[in-house]
Parts: C-alpha cells; structure tokens; sequence
C-alpha cells in the first residue's frame, strides 16, 4: 500500500517546518510542493534542498484540482509521497479533496501539522481566539466581485464575534490583494453600504506577514488604514465584534489603535 503524507510548512520560510516534517520528507520516495494557496515570501527551494537533501517538485493548481492530483497521487501508488503545503495542510479544501481521493484509491494517508493564518493572526491581534465567528475571503474586487465578506462580517457583528478575512492571492501571477485595496472595495459593496457593516468609521486591524520576524499589526478605523503602508505580503483583516476590555487593551498597547476604543468595552 502507498503512502502520501501532507506536510504543513509554516507561515514564512523553510524554517517554519516542524522536525517531524522535515524526517517524513526525508524519507519520501517523491516530494512536491504547492505554492498556489498561499505565499511563504521567505522560502527558498535551494535552502529547504540544503537542509533535507531534497529538491521537491512544485505542482501548480491545475495539477491538483484540474488533474485530480493525478502525479501526485500515482506517485503515491508506488511509494511514499510528500506534499509540502504553505501553513496547515488541511485548511485549503483543495487539499481535503485530494485525501478523500487518496484514501478512495487505497492510499493510506497522514498529515503533520504546521503554523496557520488562523491562528497567526488572531495571536498576533491579542483578540481572544473563542470571540471569532466564521472567515471570510476577500477576492480581488475587479474579477470576483462578491457582497459574501459583507454578509460575514454582519452577522459575525450581531453575534457580537470577531471577523478574520483573508485576502486574495494569485500566486502564478505574482498577484496579491493589499489590506488597502481590500477596504476601498468593501467600502463600495453596496451590501456594506446599506447596512453600514463597514464604513470609514469601523474599527478594523491590518495584519502583514505573519510568522515572519518582522510581522506588521496596525489598528485603527478603515479612514485610517486606507493609507498606511503594510509593506510586503502576505496580508489579512479583522473586524472586530464587542471588545473585552483587555483586548481593547491588547489592540491599543500591541497594534496601536487609538484610546477612545476604550470607551465601547463590554
């Protein structure tokens, strides 16, 4: 029986694999890698090649989702696979479909976890990780225009939770949606218009490279954010829900958002 192993590289660079990781890619017969679902800005095939002794394959997403992951999946008929993965490896549902067919075609299946977005940018906020509702994406405004991160965060705000959203990529085509360009095009969804979910007023927290060394958080109202300078990618939002007053402090002391938020505490 053949094997195929999701291996979850981290948030930056080669150095954000786990050691576990690292030992199942060691001993794979085949290693690809995917850089489709997400940006690692830090990493580097021929480094990761010096620390494991291997070179992996990249795939691109019509391999895995037009193909039915076909090269991966033969490779893992013979032998041991390894799919090295930005982040998780499971968070993208591509990949979930990918297992599913795995296990279908009697393939045994494993994953090793790494560092999420998820979890990245929630930590970094200091907004309490049980006060998020549902994410969101929030595609490029000019080739998918969609009202759905309108919707989510409304109803994530009546609840009272906290909205993560993550912002398009197109990594084929060097192509990534900024945290400006994000809340210029929820400010002119006219969902967000009528229901004033978001508007120059709202409190909102940029997030940029995350599980780097050198992560930028800056929280503010959107007037504010519109301008500010982020720097590279990767890049993701928050919109708050009802604040605790400790994470008021949190976003005051660790993002620096402006003291009045105090006053809207719970």
């Amino acid at each position: 029986m053949g094997e195929l192993v999701f291996v979850g590289l981290g948030l930056h660079d080669h150095m954000g694999m786990s050691l576990r990781g690292l030992e199942e890619t060691k001993s794979a017969n085949r290693v690809f890698v995917e850089f489709y679902t997400s940006l690692l800005p830090g990493f580097s095939r021929e480094a990761f090649a010096r620390i494991s002794g291997i070179e992996p394959q990249p795939v691109l997403r019509k391999d895995v989702e037009e193909g039915n992951g076909k090269i991966v999946l033969d490779a893992a008929e013979s032998g041991k696979a390894v799919l090295l993965v930005p982040g998780d490896p499971l968070i993208a549902t591509t990949h979930v479909s990918l297992r599913i067919e795995a296990e279908r075609r009697g393939i045994k299946t494993r994953v090793v976890h790494g560092a999420s977005i998820l979890s990245a940018a929630i930590g970094l906020s200091g907004l309490h990780n049980y006060k998020f509702g549902k994410s969101v994406t929030i595609p490029f405004p000019d080739e998918n225009p969609s009202e759905t991160p309108c919707k989510v965060i409304k109803q994530n705000k009546r609840l009272g939770l906290h909205t993560l959203c993550l912002l398009d990529i197109q990594t084929e085509q060097k192509r990534y949606l900024s945290i400006n360009e994000a809340l210029k095009g929820l400010l002119e969804i006219e969902t967000c218009k009528k229901a004033k979910t978001v508007t120059v007023g709202t409190l909102v927290v940029g997030v940029a490279r995350a599980g780097s060394i050198n992560p930028m958080v800056k929280a503010g109202f959107v007037k504010d954010l519109l301008s500010h300078d982020f720097g590279q990618p990767p890049f993701s939002l928050i919109f708050p829900g009802r604040l605790h007053f400790m994470e008021a402090e949190a976003l005051i002391m660790l993002a620096g958002a402006p003291e009045t938020i105090r006053r809207d505490v719970e």
